[in-house]
């Protein structure tokens, strides 16, 4: 299966534009949150990268809440919005999860959940698939531009356990478009750019 993988677009419509195009040369899209700008702004990318002809799998960043993100992709019949909850297509699982993990320093605005929290919501991911995490792993692709380490505990534990074929995430501007493993699991920053994946 080949997947297109993005994140944090955060209101770019060229960008949006590009995707639309790089949809066409795969199977399934993945977005790992942060479309809009703070609260503002979800229901127009969200109708622009609705253009995508193709299953599109998509968890809430911290700039938007899962509930907001389900409301934008109402009209959109190939969107499959996904937060402690999973979706399967072609016999591959995925998996997803959004918010920031842990909480972050940017006030209420901001979509977050413990890492306690986070535990909860990743109870049910089944070995293999694909797991969709705004938030990445401590430790794997979560360096800030200033050195700082801030990924989540809890997603690295369930990938420790679990043992995904691919983790798909983003939020940490600074690790974007960079690719990693963990044990057997590829991990992927997706960035805005997209990166298109074979599984």
């Amino acid at each position: 299966m080949k997947l297109l993988l993005f994140s944090d677009l955060h209101s770019d419509f060229s960008g949006a534009s590009k995707l639309v195009e790089l949809s066409r040369k795969v199977d399934v899209v993945v977005g790992a949150g942060d479309y809009g700008l703070a609260r503002r702004g979800l229901d127009d990318i969200i109708a622009a990268l609705s253009a995508i002809p193709k299953p599109t799998v998509l968890v809430p960043g911290n700039a938007e809440s899962y509930e907001e993100l389900a409301g934008a992709c109402r009209s959109w019949p190939n969107a499959h919005v996904l937060h402690g909850s999973q979706t399967t297509l072609d016999d591959l699982a995925f998996y997803g999860i959004g918010g920031g993990i842990p909480i972050t320093p940017f006030g209420a605005w901001s979509y977050d959940f413990s890492e306690d929290e986070a535990r909860q919501l990743l109870q049910d991911l089944q070995p293999g698939g694909v797991l969709i995490s705004h938030s990445p792993p401590r430790g794997v692709l979560d360096m800030s531009s200033d050195g700082r380490s801030l990924g989540s505990e809890a997603v690295r534990e369930i990938i420790d356990i679990k043992k995904p074929e691919l983790v798909v995430c983003g939020h940490i501007h600074g690790s974007a478009g960079q690719t990693a493993r963990l044990g057997q699991t590829s991990v992927i920053n997706a960035g805005p750019d997209g990166i298109i994946w074979e599984l």
